[in-house]
C-alpha cells in the first residue's frame, strides 16, 4: 500500500495549465488535496492555475523535477504534461518523441532519486490504433498508427518496467475525445492552434471562427460521419482523482479506459451546437482524412469496477452547453460593453 503523510497529500501536476490538467488542479483541491504545478507554459496558461502552486520547468529538465519534489513535499505525481496533436506528431515525429518520451525519462529518473512511487499518467485511446472490436475494452491489442500514439505507448512501458524495477504504483488512464469546459465556468479549453471539434464548431456558429471542415460524410455510420466517444473533461478529472484514491488504497497497477460509451457522430455535435446556440454551423463537407476510423467508442466497464467511476455529464447538449459560452463573441469573463 502507499503510504501518505497524515498532512493533505501534495501532488504534482504536470502540464496543470493546460485544459485538462487545470480542471484536475480544481478537483483536487476540492478532495482535500493540495495541488502543484509544473508547466513550462508552451501550451499552457498561466491565469488556469489557481488552485495551488506554479513551478516553471520543463518536463525534460531533470535536476529542476527533483528541487520541485524535494522542496514541495511531493507525495504524489499526475502527469498531463505531452505534446497532443495527431497530425502535428506525423509531421514532427522527433519534437514528440523528445518531448513525451524524453519527458517521462526525466520525471521517472526524478521519482525515482527522490522515492515518489505514485504515478497517475494521461494516456491515450490512440495506443489502440485502429479497433478490432467495439466498443473499445482494455483486451483489445495496443497497436498505435501515429506518433503521439506510440509515444503514450511507449510511457506506459516505461511504467510497466518501473513497477518491476523499483516499485513505482501506477494508473495509465486512456482517455476518448475530452469535451466540454468546467460547469461553474472557471475554467475553459483553449488550444492554439484549436483542432477539437466541439470549439471549433462552436466558433463557427458565432461567427468567430471559419467555417467547420468535416473530414469525411460517407462513412458506414447512421448519417455517413465519424462517430467518437465524448467525456466532459469535469468528470475526467475527477477520475484521475479516483485513480490517486485507488493507488493510495493499494490497488494498481491500473490499465483503465475513461470514456462514456455512448458515440456521437459529427453530424449530431453540429446538431447540438445549433440547438445550444440557435445558429447553424456553417461547415464544409471535405474527403476523410487517412487514418480515421468509422468509429471509435470506449467500454467504461472497467474502469467502473476499479474506481466507481461514472461519467456524470453523457448528454451531448449539457457538454456544448458548458463550452458555448468560451466562444461567444463576448465570452464569460469578458468585460461588459457600456
Amino acid at each position: 500500500m502507499t503510504q501518505f503523510p497524515s498532512r493533505p497529500a501534495r501532488v504534482l501536476v504536470t502540464g496543470g495549465a493546460g485544459y485538462i490538467g487545470s480542471h484536475c488542479c480544481k478537483a483536487l483541491s476540492r478532495a482535500g488535496m493540495v495541488p502543484v504545478v509544473y508547466d513550462n507554459l508552451s501550451r499552457g496558461h498561466a491565469d488556469a492555475v489557481r488552485w495551488g502552486a506554479f513551478m516553471k520547468g520543463d518536463l525534460r529538465d531533470r535536476a529542476r523535477l527533483v528541487q520541485v519534489l524535494r522542496d514541495e513535499r511531493i507525495d504524489a505525481v499526475i502527469h498531463f504534461a505531452a505534446f497532443a496533436y495527431v497530425g502535428e506528431s506525423v509531421h514532427e515525429p522527433q519534437m514528440y518523441y523528445d518531448n513525451n518520451v524524453g519527458g517521462m525519462i526525466a520525471l521517472l529518473g526524478a521519482m525515482q532519486e527522490m522515492g515518489v512511487k505514485t504515478l497517475v499518467f494521461s494516456s491515450s485511446c490512440a495506443t489502440y490504433g485502429v479497433p478490432t472490436h467495439m466498443p473499445i475494452d482494455e483486451t483489445m491489442a495496443q497497436a498505435p498508427i501515429n506518433p503521439y500514439g506510440r509515444s503514450k505507448l511507449i510511457c506506459e512501458w516505461m511504467m510497466e518496467d518501473a513497477a518491476t524495477a523499483w516499485g513505482l504504483s501506477y494508473a495509465a488512464l486512456r482517455y476518448f475525445n475530452a469535451a466540454g469546459s468546467d460547469p461553474e465556468f472557471e475554467l475553459s479549453e483553449r488550444h492554439d492552434p484549436e483542432t477539437h471539434l466541439i470549439p471549433l464548431a462552436l466558433m463557427a456558429a458565432e461567427g468567430t471562427g471559419a467555417p467547420l471542415q468535416v473530414f469525411g460524410t460517407d462513412y458506414p455510420t447512421p448519417d455517413g460521419t465519424c462517430v467518437r466517444d465524448y467525456i466532459h473533461v469535469g468528470d475526467l478529472a475527477r477520475a484521475h482523482v479516483l485513480a490517486l484514491d485507488a493507488l493510495r488504497a493499494g490497488a494498481g497497477p491500473l490499465k483503465l479506459n475513461l470514456g462514456t460509451g455512448k458515440g456521437t457522430s459529427v453530424q449530431e455535435i453540429l446538431d447540438a451546437v445549433e440547438r445550444v446556440t440557435g445558429h447553424a454551423v456553417p461547415h464544409i463537407d471535405s474527403p476523410r482524412r487517412a487514418g480515421d476510423p468509422p468509429e471509435l467508442v470506449a467500454n467504461p466497464a472497467r474502469a467502473r469496477e476499479a474506481l466507481g467511476f461514472e461519467a456524470q455529464w453523457t448528454n451531448i447538449d449539457e457538454i456544448v452547453g458548458h463550452a458555448a459560452p468560451w466562444f461567444a463573441e463576448r465570452p464569460v469573463g469578458a468585460p461588459k460593453v457600456a
